[in-house]
C-alpha cells in the first residue's frame, strides 16, 4: 500500500502515535527514517505524541534523545507527562477496586490459565510472579517494575490493572473481568494484553487533555493506530489512520488508511501528507 496522498498540505500540530503494532516494526524496532523526520516537525512547531499502554518511564527511555520535546501519553492514557516531567493529568483506580481486580487475576491463574497480573502505579509497576517468562515479558513494556510478594500489600497511586495474557486476551482474560466492564473500561490493547482502567481512562480522553493544554484543534491532528485500545483517539482527530494491519474495528473506526507497522507505515505516511523530504 502507497501513503495517501491530499491536495492540499494540512496545519498540522499534534501527531499522536501509537507505538506496538503501529510506529514499531514486529522487531520492536523503530524505522531509521523516524529521527530525520522528527526533526523535520520539531522545526515546522509539531508536537510528537507517543500514546501506548506501556508505561511512562519505558517511553521516556525509548524516545531519549528528544524526550524533552515530547509529550508521553502512557498506560493506555491514563497517565500523561510533559518533556519536562511535569504530570498533564491522571485518572487512579480506587484501592478496593484494583484489590478486586488482583484477586480475579489470582483466580484465572488458579483455574490454569497462563496469565500474570502487572500493577501499574506511578512510580514503578509490580508484579508477584516468579516465573522467569513472565517477568521477561513484563521488561519489554515496563522499564521500572518491582516483585513483590503480595500485590494487595503495594502502596502506590494505581493507574491500571493489565493482565498478560501468554494465549489470547480476547478470548481468556478479557471474559474473566468482564464483570468489571460496567464500572470500569476494560480493554485488550494487544493480543497478549487486557488493561483495567477508570472508566474514563483512554487515549481519546488524553488526547483530549494534550490538545486544550496546548491550544490544538482535532483538525491540527493526527493519529494512528491498529488496535482497539486506540479506538477513543480515531474520534480526537480529524486525520485519522488505521494501520493495515489493524483490527477491523479500528479499521472501521479511523477516516483513512496507512500502510502496515512493518511498511514503516507512520512515517512514510507523515512525509507524504506533510510533503517533508
Amino acid at each position: 500500500m502507497d501513503p495517501i496522498e491530499f491536495d492540499h498540505v494540512p496545519d498540522i500540530r499534534l501527531i499522536v502515535c501509537d507505538m506496538d503494532g503501529t510506529l514499531l516494526d514486529d522487531d520492536n524496532a523503530l524505522h531509521d527514517d523516524f529521527w530525520p523526520v522528527i526533526d523535520q516537525l520539531h522545526q515546522r512547531g509539531v508536537t510528537f505524541c507517543p500514546a501506548s499502554g506501556r508505561q511512562y518511564y519505558s517511553l521516556r527511555d525509548r524516545f531519549e534523545p528528544i524526550a524533552d520535546e515530547v509529550v508521553f501519553i502512557a498506560e493506555n492514557g491514563a497517565f500523561v507527562v510533559d518533556g519536562d516531567g511535569v504530570e498533564l493529568s491522571s485518572d487512579c483506580l480506587n484501592p478496593k477496586a484494583w484489590q478486586e481486580m488482583v484477586l480475579v487475576g489470582r483466580e484465572l491463574i488458579a483455574t490454569g490459565a497462563q496469565v500474570g497480573v502487572v500493577l501499574c502505579g506511578k512510580r514503578s509497576a509490580y508484579i508477584e510472579s516468579q516465573d522467569p517468562e513472565f517477568p521477561a515479558r513484563v521488561g519489554w513494556y515496563f522499564h521500572r517494575c518491582a516483585t513483590v510478594e503480595d500485590l494487595l500489600e503495594v502502596e502506590d497511586d494505581i493507574l491500571k490493572v493489565s493482565v498478560y495474557d501468554f494465549e489470547s486476551a480476547e478470548k481468556i482474560s478479557a471474559p474473566a473481568f468482564a464483570g468489571f466492564r460496567s464500572s470500569h473500561q476494560v480493554v485488550v490493547s494487544g493480543q497478549h494484553w487486557l488493561d483495567v482502567m477508570q472508566p474514563g481512562a483512554n487515549k481519546g480522553t488524553a488526547v483530549r487533555q494534550v490538545q486544550q493544554t496546548m491550544g490544538i484543534t482535532p483538525a491540527q491532528t493526527m493519529v494512528f493506530g491498529d488496535f482497539l485500545n486506540d479506538l477513543e483517539m480515531m474520534d480526537e482527530a480529524y486525520y485519522s489512520f488505521a494501520m493495515a494491519n489493524a483490527h477491523p474495528q479500528l479499521a472501521a473506526r479511523a477516516r483513512f488508511p496507512a500502510p502496515g507497522n512493518t511498511d514503516n507505515g507512520v512515517v512514510r505516511t507523515i512525509q507524504s501528507v506533510l510533503r517533508l523530504n
